[in-house]
């Protein structure tokens, strides 16, 4: 995986900011590892543009799951420089729904406009210009296949966007309010406990929470005491520390995790598997009495 380059500070021309300081482009997709459609799209890219470095975000992305992949990204980009961020999870392929190029902050985001991009337009500083990709001259082929836009037109498009086109040369502007968007996550304080759900399971089993440490914070919850999570019926009362390692192998620990969220976890364990909580699944968290 090639990593971003520095970059020098941003011009305060808006334009150059968007097309001439892009240092690399990142992939995120559900295509995993398999077979050959990431590839496929790496070469895309080295043949449009071989001076731009691609950064691989993840393609486990669960088969379809728009949320997962929402989440991940929206995590991920904060920690790039300026970039162009590709990513497809795609179960609409082919249909017409519309695939989109976004800026926002100084990011430009490509993708299928499903709501996969909305969380992290929010993140970068919210959109503030959106194209639909009707100009085939930037796609990989007049005819795109009907079931890999991934490389026919989003990896073409970003790769030609990161090494200087004009985001307007894309196709046709949009009204950012007419984007799709994702409603965001649950997460709300009533009566002294903090309300949310399952983010986001990661390939360790930890369970991250909608429900931000500070909010954690705000009714009373401190590391070395204990929080209360109910789920549906079931209740349970799990230590809050800073790390996995403060509780015995096997032992349920809820922690501040590098997002700066609440999650559930089991040391050298699964704690999605252990407490059965899906992406979604409501949650109710308070201090431990």
């Amino acid at each position: 995986m090639a990593g971003c380059p520095s970059v020098p500070a941003a011009s305060c021309d808006v334009r150059s900011r968007v097309v001439a300081s892009f240092r690399c482009l990142t992939f995120l997709t559900d295509y995993g590892l398999e077979d050959g459609f990431t590839a496929i799209c790496h070469g895309v890219a080295a043949q449009i543009a071989p001076q731009i470095p691609v950064v691989d975000i993840t393609h486990l992305i669960p088969g379809g799951d728009v949320r997962r992949g929402a989440a991940v990204l929206a995590q991920t980009i904060p920690y790039f420089p300026p970039a162009v961020h590709v990513a497809v999870v795609d179960p609409g392929v082919g249909t017409d729904r519309r695939g989109v190029a976004v800026a926002a902050g100084d990011a430009i985001l490509v993708g299928p406009d499903n709501g996969l991009l909305s969380w992290a337009m929010s993140v970068a500083g919210g959109p503030r210009a959106a194209i639909s990709l009707t100009n085939k001259e930037l796609w990989l082929s007049a005819e795109a296949a009907p079931t890999f836009h991934g490389r026919d037109i989003f990896m073409p498009v970003a790769a030609r966007l990161a090494a200087g086109a004009d985001l307007a040369s894309a196709g046709t502007e949009i009204e950012v309010s007419e984007l799709v968007t994702l409603p965001p996550p649950a997460s709300r304080m009533v009566d002294g406990t903090a309300q949310g759900e399952v983010l986001t399971v990661d390939t360790f089993g930890n369970v991250q929470l909608s429900i931000s440490a500070q909010d954690a914070g705000s009714i009373g919850v401190r590391y070395g005491r204990s929080v209360v999570i109910r789920a549906g019926r079931r209740q349970l009362t799990i230590p809050y520390r800073e790390t996995f390692g403060s509780v015995a192998p096997g032992e349920l620990v809820a922690f501040a995790d590098g997002s700066g969220m609440v999650s559930l976890a089991v040391n050298s364990g699964d704690a999605a598997q252990r407490l059965g909580l899906p992406p979604g699944a409501h949650i109710v968290l308070s201090p431990a009495s």
